[in-house]
């Protein structure tokens, strides 16, 4: 028996004439949207610059904030402090997420035995998420040492850390809870109904699919947390803040502090567009499973 080979040509597809049309016209409007897009942008960047440097004090402002030699002096003491920014958000976040994560479980607890827990966790997310952070730090930072209890450390950089803690874990703690109550009571009756325990139910099936839908809005407290972390500054703590305030005290010159901010304008860029970057796909996965 002979087998007749079918030429690949013949099954490859060939798009009509409409359609090579169509997406010609679409590639033409997307370069003409990108052309706009840019000479707006560059025109309105030059009516800005032109704009501020023809001002009559921008030769004072310039000297004062945009001075090069002061930013080469503070840049590596800037460097050198943003390593204990960096050090508090890595223990900070991973506290409060750990935190956060169970004072929302405490908050979605059953049962009237539950209650006091729930009222406390409950009590907790209110308070720190209504007091300002500036007042928590300012609270901790001065009064624990003000109380001189033994054994009680007076390191501002624990005590401020603490505070950041205590504020972002109540933040978070919300967050988690929205996840976890989310998911729709069918999930944990059918685990119930498998002969999962209440406990069981929560830990393998309810947090699992909570944590999934709440990684953005968690993104996004991080970047925060991570610009907050400066505050300790005013515990006394050297961070980066600090550093460029005690450059700028010294010739009454305020480029330190904006070299300290485009160091963290520099490290919060990249994680707010991994963030954009996760909600995106996590939107596509939920459009391709129809949910809403």
């Amino acid at each position: 028996m002979t087998l007749h080979k079918v030429p690949a040509a013949e099954d490859a597809y060939v798009p009509s004439e409409r359609r090579i049309a169509r997406e010609r016209y679409r590639r033409g409007r997307t370069r003409r949207a990108i052309a706009i897009a840019a000479t707006s942008t560059l025109v309105a960047g030059a009516a800005l610059f032109v704009l501020i440097t023809n001002s009559p004090g921008w030769s004072r402002t310039k000297e004062t904030f945009f001075s090069a030699h002061y930013a080469r002096v503070a840049f590596p003491q800037v460097l050198e402090g943003l390593w204990l920014n960096l050090r508090l958000l890595a223990v900070c976040g991973a506290a409060v997420l750990v935190l956060g994560l169970l004072l929302a479980v405490a908050r979605t607890l059953r049962g009237p035995v539950f209650f006091p827990l729930r009222a406390l966790a409950t009590a907790y997310t209110d308070f720190f998420r209504g007091l300002p952070l500036i007042i928590c730090l300012l609270m901790v930072v001065f009064g624990v040492p003000a109380l001189r209890l033994e054994g009680v450390t007076t390191d501002p950089v624990l005590l401020g850390g603490s505070a950041l803690v205590l504020t972002y874990s109540a933040y978070v703690a919300e967050v988690f809870r929205a996840g976890i109550e989310s998911v729709h009571p069918s999930q944990r009756a059918a685990a119930r109904s498998l002969g999962l325990s209440s406990w069981q139910a929560l830990r393998f099936v309810v947090l699992p699919q909570a944590v999934r839908r709440v990684v953005p809005p968690l993104l996004n407290d991080l970047v925060s947390l991570q610009k907050d972390t400066g505050l300790v500054s005013i515990a006394g703590a050297v961070d980066a803040v600090y550093a460029a305030q005690i450059i700028a005290s010294k010739d009454f010159n305020y480029t330190p502090y904006v070299v300290a901010g485009l160091v963290f304008v520099a490290l919060t860029i990249p994680m707010t567009r991994l963030t954009d970057w996760v909600t995106a796909r996590m939107d596509r996965r939920r459009a391709q499973r129809g949910l809403v």
